[in-house]
């Protein structure tokens, strides 16, 4: 297939900031800057078409849930979240329970909140549960050394699979979407995307478990301390404030709004008047700054001077304008290698490799998959969707296969990766800790990326099937 001079162009550009990706010589989002003005520099396409990305409406979608998720954080809904679930009688103080209600509680909050932020609040809280247990534990009691490695690597792969329960849940969710969207045609929904996901995650999180309760073992029955440590924590924050009650008051009226639109689209139909009027005049994104803007309206905790501030006041609102900027640079060369033709060159080029025939839908969601695990090991997960999936579209399209479930097994699976401290922030925060060999990270990870891709493929091809039917 001959290249376009806009595709010849746009190939060096996309290597270099490839290149630029894996080795993170410069900040990804600094990277994904550069390597949109150098398309409009070297007139790959104009400006106005480069930067429209950046304006997209997921980005708006991207700017509400962080406000959301900051005023959880500022008024420590996560954490009252954290210790009710710790405390729940079934958990007590039983190793295996512990670990089961620490993936629980980061795959819970991960689901809404970034999974990077997730992990470091529950590094905190289960540093002060082994701290704790090693205070209260007589001679012979202590727990072996290997659980505490569990239990960080527990939060680190939670928050990871958590992060796939919801499109906000991480980034790479909402750039697999936006290229599913754009390039396919196809608007899944909140309640869509969770319709699939939910039952993922459970399973992962089920084998999460029981994997590093085999790998690491307390060996002892009962980590004495753990109750105490939990009702002294909960005494601690109290009751409700009214910043709290506020700022679930917003999150559930904006969860409400993401699930309804999805709910009344199965209910009453894709061509209902209803249902065409959510679709258009309430999408995830709008529905997430509804939520956002009500933080700035609800009234918050009382300050010291005696005035009463709203839930969150805007030097307050903090927002990851590296992840939207990295968002905005990579969904503008996935484009761009669309539109200049540089996508269906590579993915024609590829499609040799694969099978042809009624077994190349299948092939090809397993391939996306492996494929997206191995390249998020060793960049950003982020990184690996923004490569990854417009690649799997283009071969499915030269494949003349149904590309929307390949692309989806891709974006999953970018969410996958356990086995370097490079893999993911999450990873990166307990392997700080100083309580998690790289051995055992490797041990773990290599396993629960194992059985991700197969529980992904597993997921992808029966959503498939149920999707597109046999």
């Amino acid at each position: 297939m001959n290249l376009s001079p806009e595709a010849q162009l746009l190939a060096p550009i996309l290597v270099a900031v490839i290149v630029l990706w894996f080795t993170e010589a410069l900040p990804l989002a600094v990277t994904a800057l550069l390597g949109a003005v150098a398309c409009v520099v070297l007139g790959v396409a104009p400006a106005k078409e480069v930067f429209r990305p950046f304006a997209d409406p997921l980005i708006f979608l991207f700017i509400g849930s962080f406000l959301l998720a900051e005023a959880i954080r500022l008024h420590r809904l996560d954490r009252r979240l954290a210790f009710a679930v710790l405390a729940v009688p079934w958990v007590g103080e039983r190793p295996v329970r512990i670990l089961a209600a620490v993936a629980v509680v980061s795959m819970a909050i991960s689901a809404f909140i970034s999974n990077t932020v997730t992990a470091a609040m529950m590094l905190a809280i289960v540093s002060g549960i082994l701290g704790a247990v090693e205070d209260a534990a007589g001679q012979g009691r202590r727990p072996a050394a290997g659980f505490a490695t569990g239990l960080f690597l527990c939060i680190a792969f939670a928050a990871s699979i958590g992060g796939l329960a919801t499109p906000i849940g991480t980034p790479t969710n909402l750039i697999g979407l936006g290229f599913i969207r754009d390039q396919l045609g196809v608007a899944i929904s909140f309640a869509g995307w969770c319709g699939i996901s939910l039952p993922t995650v459970v399973i992962l999180g089920t084998i999460l478990v029981a994997v590093l309760a085999r790998l690491f073992p307390a060996g002892v029955e009962r980590l004495e301390g753990v109750s105490d440590f939990v009702r002294a924590e909960r005494r601690r924050l109290g009751a409700w404030t009214t910043g709290q009650k506020s700022t679930a008051l917003a999150f559930g009226i904006t969860v409400v709004l993401w699930v309804v639109p999805g709910v009344v689209l199965i209910a009453l139909g894709p061509d209902h008047p209803v249902s065409e009027w959510l679709r258009t005049r309430l999408p995830e994104g709008v529905a997430a700054l509804i939520g956002a803007i009500l933080l700035f309206l609800l009234p918050g905790d009382q300050r010291a001077d005696g005035r009463r501030s709203r839930v969150l006041v805007w030097s307050e609102a903090r927002i990851d304008w590296d992840i939207v900027l990295l968002y905005g640079g990579g969904l503008a060369l996935g484009e761009l290698c669309f539109s200049t033709g540089l996508a269906a060159a590579a993915g024609a080029g590829i499609t040799g490799w694969i099978p042809t025939g009624p077994w190349a839908g299948t092939v090809l969601v397993i391939v996306a998959a492996v494929v997206a695990v191995v390249t998020s090991e060793f960049t950003s997960n982020v990184a690996s969707a923004t490569m990854v999936v417009p690649i799997v579209i283009a071969i499915g399209r030269a494949l003349d296969a149904e590309p929307v479930v390949p692309a989806l097994a891709a974006t999953f699976a970018a969410s996958l990766g356990f086995m370097m401290p490079v893999s993911s922030p999450c990873n990166a925060i307990v392997y700080g800790s100083g309580r998690v060999p790289l051995r055992a990270m490797m041990a773990g990870g290599a396993i629960i990326d194992v059985a991700g891709t197969l529980v992904v493929t597993a997921a992808m091809l029966l959503a498939g099937r149920l999707w597109i039917g046999p």
